[in-house]
């Protein structure tokens, strides 16, 4: 297919596609979808080899957030089941940011609900970084606190943070209708502040909110624009008591295709698969590590994973390795650049418990409600967690 060999051949000169060539990309029929896998995994394999990053997921406070963001089981109003609690103590963090590293996880990312930190936050989550640091060496740090003031992002820097995450989430012409309580221009400014402080920006998307295409190419490219060096892809976790609770618009096949062309558009960047890879890629979820290059292990923010086990078994079974903490993630050109080794953190995603014994096969476009399981065990219960 002469797109695809055009699109291989720009992403190995980091050559940005045409919109209409990312729009063919997301319009390509299921017949040609490995195809298209293939095409992809070229691009990701000339810059990150076979390699596999493992990223950690620290809930700091779930739930109570004053914000409206409509896919948020976290947001003003929701009516999701989500376990409910204030900050995590520095050492309580710690102890759930090692049982991640001893998962196998680089990557811890510090997430907090809220719409942005306070002086006294920023503060706390410094006191927390510093812990996690001293008690796991070699791990990196990236905090999600939501929109940052000036100075706040050189303070974490100071504390030891390597990143910091904030997503675009879908394109600006049709933000306002996802979010009325901050507007898409604040997180783009919130990115350029991480990158001002010299924290590896992290920024991303939710893809299966009822958008269109245009819209999904529209925030890959404008993310391309930001340059931040990870891009995390969230599936829309439709959680029961959200306002975007009834949107099951995802197939695998269109997940596949969304990655691929996030990974043409930003070829030499970090791709990460977050939340609702469970949930959208099920079995396919093997086919998704030809495309992107880093993965959440375990649980998420305030869903289950599949078993950290599994994951690890996943990426050896599909002839994939676990990056370690003497890798650097990025190619030389973007790591040299001051902004770290990348990474980031996303959003949700839930339970990838398979359907057995004599229940029902699911139908293709059947909401699987069976898969969204609210996380009950680690940061802020008593129980173990999930690594």
């Amino acid at each position: 297919m002469d797109l695809l060999n055009t699109l291989v051949d720009k992403g190995l000169r980091r050559e940005l596609p045409t919109r209409d060539e990312a729009l063919a990309v997301l319009a390509t029929s299921d017949d040609d979808l490995l195809d298209v896998v293939a095409a992809a995994g070229k691009v990701r394999r000339h810059w990150f080899g076979r390699r596999v990053k493992l990223n950690y997921l620290v809930n700091l406070k779930s739930g109570l957030c004053p914000e409206d963001c409509s896919y948020c089981s976290q947001r003003l109003g929701s009516e999701a089941g989500i376990l409910k609690y204030t900050w995590l103590k520095p050492d309580q963090a710690s102890d759930a940011a090692a049982a991640g590293v001893a998962g196998g996880a680089k990557r811890v990312c510090l997430v907090a609900s809220g719409r942005g930190p306070t002086d006294r936050d920023v503060d706390r989550v410094s006191e927390t970084i510093k812990a996690i640091k001293e008690n796991n060496e070699g791990v990196e740090v990236c905090a999600c606190l939501g929109l940052l003031s000036d100075g706040q992002a050189e303070r974490l820097r100071e504390a030891g943070a390597d990143a910091y995450n904030h997503n675009l989430n879908t394109s600006e012409a049709t933000y306002g209708e996802i979010t009325t309580t901050h507007t898409y221009a604040d997180r783009v400014d919130t990115v350029n502040k991480a990158h001002a402080a010299g924290l590896s920006a992290c920024s991303g998307l939710i893809a299966g909110m009822g958008e269109t295409d245009e819209d999904l190419v529209d925030v890959v490219f404008s993310l391309r624009e930001l340059d931040p060096d990870s891009v995390p892809v969230n599936f829309l976790i439709p959680f029961e008591g959200t306002p975007l609770g009834k949107e099951w618009n995802l197939t695998p096949q269109r997940c596949l295709r969304i990655l691929a062309m996030t990974r043409f558009v930003c070829p030499d960047v970090e791709v990460r698969i977050a939340g609702g890879r469970e949930v959208h890629l099920r079995t396919m979820q093997p086919l998704a590590l030809h495309l992107a290059n880093s993965i959440f292990l375990g649980d998420y923010l305030t869903s289950e994973g599949q078993a950290g086990k599994a994951d690890l078994e996943m990426i050896a079974d599909a002839g994939f390795e676990v990056e370690g903490t003497d890798q650097v993630t990025l190619p030389e050109h973007r790591a040299s650049g001051g902004c770290g080794s990348g990474g980031g953190c996303g959003s949700e995603g839930p339970d990838g418990n398979g359907v057995c014994g004599s229940a029902p096969v699911p139908q293709a476009g059947e909401p699987r409600t069976d898969l969204v399981a609210v996380r009950r065990r680690g940061a802020g219960t008593d129980l173990a967690p999930n690594a």
